[in-house]
């Protein structure tokens, strides 16, 4: 497995960050970047003769999976960004609308019209 070189610079612009941005905060040196970019694999020779070794893909053994604690620091890093750049007030707003995000589009739809469907109870 390669470092997709494009999906990052792709990923970088539709989040209007620079790659040297993104390198400083994720705390990776041009260096080491550069050189991932040009290794012709990734991941650990270990992991790749384990997936020799069954006959499969190493991706097929792999999985991304963050524990709730650190799912929970990830989405404060992300309020903390966004509340350096624009002087929020209600992080709790922040919080839930990055979590709606998310969401796939049509979930979020159909539950807003499920409840704009409901009756006014009040």
């Amino acid at each position: 497995m390669r470092l997709a070189v494009d999906k990052v610079k792709k990923l970088c612009a539709e989040r209007g960050v620079s790659l040297a941005a993104l390198l400083r905060e994720a705390e990776v040196s041009r260096n080491a970047y550069y050189t991932l970019s040009r290794k012709p694999s990734v991941l650990p020779r270990s992991i790749r003769a384990l997936a020799s070794g069954l006959g499969v893909k190493p991706s097929t053994f792999l999985e991304e999976r963050d524990s709730p604690s650190e799912d929970a620091r990830l989405l404060i890093g992300q309020i903390d960004r966004i509340e350096r750049f624009h002087r929020i007030h209600d992080r709790d707003n922040v919080r839930h609308t990055l979590l709606l995000l998310r969401e796939k589009p049509i979930d979020r739809l159909r539950r807003a019209l499920t409840r704009g469907q409901r009756p006014d109870i009040h």
